[in-house]
């Protein structure tokens, strides 16, 4: 029986996967941080996820080494921490990381910290086992770190003052004196993204490249809000169209059974990084259904349907939530369950389909990952079809024939890992996602799914009007954050507009209000991360900036105004244009880098507009099914059942003649007359897209 550490009982599949490791590690409890300050003992702070591939090579290389975890446990008191379950703590050290080391964070983040402060006074991310690439070998820098931390405490004293004194520089600064919010951020936003977009191939930057969700969904909604301008701006268009293309033909996405990986490690993005996240893929669900909405490109709906088709065989739990993520690597190596050999295909594929898929995934070209093929889309189906007997349709069923034959030789192999958490922040993504794609595509069982997912989070994680931030094992825990709240209330308001449930919108208007009890600062403006009553630690961090996830300032700025409109709710309009002006100095800096908060400063200057229809409840959906055809992002359709109780009273007062359809239009706190005719509805809304 091997030994195990202080992991053993935990309920995290990363922290699992270090129990038997021969380091001492602990979790981040009081219980820790006391028992290390007691020993006076600096602390390893080792924050990874369980999909990720280095936290994998430097657990190998140097966790599970004797040598290396002798030096550890002697000179170190060990912390391991999932950065999915604990935001929190991953947030406040990759920033110190930042400031200390002047280079951009990741995974595995790998800290050294002050133990009468938790303070951190070195750091890094992954360090090898042995010198390599000018990088000292672990157990070399941790004798030397050891031997810093005895003899120059004075240094790290003084260090941990100037950390102190960033910590509070970086707080965004406030609307500067007689300054007042102003459109100047959305001018300048469209050229600082374009700057650095990648126009041959698409996605903003180099290698690695990255899908950066919030900025093609923006470029998107600029190209809808120019349509009516003398030059609409085609070029928008054609930037967020083009990525999304080549990220769906590319390595990116998984051609053979749905989903996206994280990002690309070339320009091109042919060849990813294996791990799938739950969080990217509810962000592309989402921009591929309005990208849909918007082109009707079919490859746009295809991608949906697989996406969520992977969503439903892999990530889905049996409680109807879903799970956080799959591992990068299996059988120790890393995407070695996605990648093919050629005769290996050849071998299972009928001669006369061989030559198709052989064309269209560029099996007849050179190896593209390590003597291997990961497979992309190579060549056209219709340059294919020029050069075949076979007409378009005909290839198109040859193509989904034969992924349905490597998808099953495929589960044959050792699968990678499943994370089984359930978060409810990336949840609501997922939701959010299927809720639009429901509704863009007519698709009742996506719009049952995101139903039963939030109806699972309202039962499972909300009690005593608290939420929880995961699940797993049958068990909520950890007070749930910034993002949880503003990523589920933003979920919620998209669902509504796919099924109205007064039930849920009641919840939104609790959890918005949470929001604003808990997180909102009321001298400065703008959301803490944690909540009043979290665990104190040393720094109480205001996310406002856009990264792999979006803004949770921005999100709950955007959602809490959007709601505001909707229930004339003057408190939450109140504490989103606070939020505006407490972030108005970044938005000005670098309004690519907030696209969130630059989405809800757009529409506190030019309110959202919203349609409600009321009536029968078989009669009204016709007309707002009708109304969501046309592409338009800052309209809102709400279909709202002329029997409901308990509205808000702004809706409760619109009603409809004997349930006879009736639609009005509402922009910022005026709404028209009733309007009762189909035809005056589409023209009032055709005239004013």
């Amino acid at each position: 029986m091997s030994k195990t550490n202080k992991l053993s009982r935990e309920t995290s599949p990363y922290l699992i996967q270090h129990s038997e490791n021969p380091v001492d590690w602990h979790p981040w409890t009081e219980h820790s941080l006391k028992k290390a300050r007691a020993m006076n003992k600096p602390i390893l702070l080792s924050i990874g996820y369980s999909a990720c591939h280095w936290c994998h090579v430097m657990a190998h290389e140097s966790f599970e080494d004797d040598g290396i975890a002798d030096v550890m446990n002697k000179h170190f008191f060990n912390i391991k921490v999932d950065r999915e379950e604990r935001p929190d703590i991953d947030q406040i050290y990759q920033i110190a990381h930042q400031i200390i080391t002047q280079r951009p964070g990741g995974w595995p983040l790998t800290m050294f910290l002050d133990p009468r402060n938790n303070q951190p006074f070195f750091g890094g991310t992954y360090f090898p086992n042995e010198p390599r690439h000018g990088m000292p070998g672990f157990s070399d820098l941790l004798i030397r770190i050891s031997n810093y931390f005895i003899n120059e405490k004075k240094n790290i004293d003084n260090q941990n003052k100037k950390l102190n004194e960033i910590y509070k520089k970086i707080q965004p600064n406030g609307l500067s004196k007689n300054e007042k919010i102003n459109a100047e951020p959305i001018k300048t936003a469209r050229e600082m993204i374009e700057r650095n977009f990648d126009k041959e191939y698409g996605g903003i930057g180099s290698a690695p490249k990255f899908p950066q969700p919030a900025s093609l969904e923006w470029l998107l909604k600029y190209w809808r809000n120019s349509a009516f301008q003398e030059e609409p701006d085609i070029e928008a268009l054609y930037l967020c169209t083009l990525t999304l293309k080549n990220m769906a033909e590319g390595g990116l996405y998984d051609q053979v059974g749905g989903g996206f990986f994280r990002y690309c490690i070339d320009r091109n993005w042919q060849i990813p990084h294996f791990e799938k996240m739950l969080y990217d893929n509810g962000l592309l669900l989402s921009l591929y259904a309005r990208a849909y909405l918007a082109t009707g490109d079919s490859l746009f709906k295809r991608v949906i349907e697989e996406t969520v088709n992977w969503l439903y065989s892999e990530m889905r739990s049996e409680s109807e939530g879903f799970y956080s993520s799959i591992n990068a690597d299996s059988e120790n190596e890393e995407g070695k369950f996605y990648v093919w050999e050629r005769d290996e295909i050849k071998k299972i594929i009928h001669s006369e389909d061989f030559n198709v898929i052989e064309k269209y995934y560029g099996l007849d070209k050179e190896a593209n990952f390590e003597n291997r093929w990961h497979l992309t889309i190579s060549n056209d189906i219709e340059n294919i079809a020029k050069d075949s007997k076979y007409e378009r349709e005909k290839l198109e069923d040859k193509v989904k024939k034969c992924n349905q034959i490597l998808i099953k030789e495929r589960k044959l192999r050792i699968p990678p890992s499943l994370d089984k958490k359930q978060l409810v922040s990336w949840n609501a993504l997922v939701i959010k996602g299927l809720a639009i794609s429901g509704r863009v595509l007519e698709r009742k069982d996506y719009i049952q799914s995101a139903r039963e997912s939030l109806e699972f989070i309202k039962k499972n994680q909300f009690d005593k009007n608290t939420l929880m931030a995961c699940y797993i094992d049958k068990i909520s825990k950890y007070p749930a954050y910034l993002d949880d709240h503003a990523f589920l209330l933003d979920a919620i308001l998209e669902f509504l507009q796919s099924e109205w449930n007064t039930k849920l919108l009641h919840f939104a208007m609790k959890l918005a209000d949470n929001l604003i009890d808990n997180f909102f600062d009321e001298e400065k403006g703008g959301f803490f991360f944690t909540g009043n009553n979290h665990e104190k630690l040393i720094f109480r961090t205001k996310p406002m900036s856009d990264d792999a996830l979006p803004s949770g300032n921005g999100i709950a700025c955007f959602t809490l105004q959007r709601l505001g409109f909707l229930i004339s709710e003057k408190r939450y309009l109140a504490v989103s244009k606070k939020t505006l002006e407490s972030g108005f100095s970044l938005l000005k800096e670098s309004p690519h880098g907030h696209l969130n908060l630059l989405n809800a400063l757009e529409e506190n200057l030019d309110p959202p507009e919203s349609i409600i229809i009321v009536g029968e409840k078989n009669k009204i959906s016709e007309w707002a099914k009708s109304t969501n055809k046309i592409f338009s992002p800052k309209r809102m359709v709400f279909s709202i059942p002329n029997n409901e109780k308990d509205l808000p009273e702004s809706l409760a007062i619109k009603r409809s003649n004997e349930g006879k359809p009736t639609a009005y239009i509402c922009r910022g706190h005026s709404c028209t007359e009733p309007i009762e005719k189909f035809e005056d509805l589409i023209k009032k809304i055709t005239e004013s897209s």
